[in-house]
């Protein structure tokens, strides 16, 4: 990264770099920089797909900067995250792309997980993609009510994927067996792309996973969407009713945006929100989030480290009232 430095005197350097190094740089993203990001999901899920749908504007936006995805699959994100807390270097070379709600469940469910939001420095959410229960397109489960029936007459047999547990995937499992009474046996992946694959083999009965991630699947007839957890039925998937039409009220899903360590130089983090908000003005880049069913969601700079205290508070209520249910398990 190209670093350049206003100084007075050799001597002034010093002293000002001694005092303040943040201060005293001014850091500029440009061709010829390289930017790693940190993925905490395997490839193919929700993560993935903001990276390829995102970085390629992102890059052309910052004037060819190279972004190196990592991924870094493992206890709900929670591998890489604890790596951008407490060992990457504050320069702006290592972001992440950060998830609700398990970038603050993680730590909230376990004690052995010791990094908190505290520990970074948020750059901006781009999108919030809603839950989606998926199954495959041969199922014998037609509706959502077939699914649901089946719960009912033979509990804990009906496998229902999610992305991990403490992703908003498994919060809706949960949710849901309080709300109808049922109980699924949950069977957790390290992310949604394995999930929604695993039920696309016939593997798990369904996934409960999200409509951006699950769309051109479902678009292709290789999955079927069952219900969606919103508060109202879609436009890409018109036909699919909401859980709370059929009775359920459960309404989930994950926002995803870009994180990076504490302590990142603030000039760092500006460029970096300049071009998102650029990229998500595009129209060429709107129309290729709507082509996936995507949910353009942004929330710039504080205001986006202000949405992931809010949450952070929500999902500690939401924990306090099912984790007896979840550790009996």
């Amino acid at each position: 990264m190209r670093t350049s430095y206003i100084l007075a005197s050799t001597a002034a350097a010093a002293l000002v770099a001694a005092i303040s190094p943040a201060a005293a740089q001014e850091v500029h993203y440009g061709s010829g920089d390289s930017v790693t990001v940190l993925q905490g999901f395997a490839p193919g899920g929700g993560s993935d797909t903001l990276a390829q749908l995102v970085q390629p504007y992102l890059a052309e936006e910052l004037g060819g900067v190279t972004f190196v995805n990592q991924y870094q699959p493992g206890a709900t994100g929670a591998i890489a995250w604890t790596q951008l807390a407490k060992q990457v270097e504050p320069d702006g070379e290592t972001i992440s792309i950060t998830n609700t709600p398990m970038l603050m469940t993680n730590y909230i469910m376990n004690d052995s997980i010791t990094y908190t939001i505290d520990e970074l420095t948020p750059i901006a959410n781009v999108v919030t993609d809603p839950g989606v229960a998926v199954v495959p397109a041969n199922s014998p489960f037609q509706t959502f009510e077939d699914l649901m029936a089946a719960a009912k007459e033979n509990p804990g047999t009906v496998t229902i994927g999610n992305s991990g547990v403490g992703g908003d995937d498994f919060f809706t499992s949960v949710l849901l067996e309080q709300a109808a009474d049922v109980k699924f046996q949950k069977v957790p992946f390290e992310g949604d792309g394995p999930s929604w694959t695993a039920a696309m083999g016939g593997k798990i009965d369904a996934s409960f996973n999200n409509v951006g991630i699950t769309y051109p699947q479902v678009k292709e007839g290789n999955l079927r969407a069952l219900v969606v957890f919103a508060e109202e039925r879609l436009d890409e998937l018109p036909d699919v009713p909401t859980a709370k039409e059929l009775g359920y009220d459960v309404v989930a899903g994950s926002s995803r945006g870009y994180s990076g360590p504490a302590g990142m130089p603030e000039e760092a983090r500006q460029h970096l929100i300049d071009a998102f908000t650029r990229v998500v003005e595009n129209p060429e880049f709107q129309e290729a989030a709507a082509a996936q069913a995507i949910n353009i969601d942004f929330i710039p700079g504080d205001d986006y480290a202000a949405f992931l205290k809010s949450q952070e508070e929500e999902f500690r209520g939401v924990w306090e009232t099912i984790k007896d249910d979840v550790q009996a398990d």
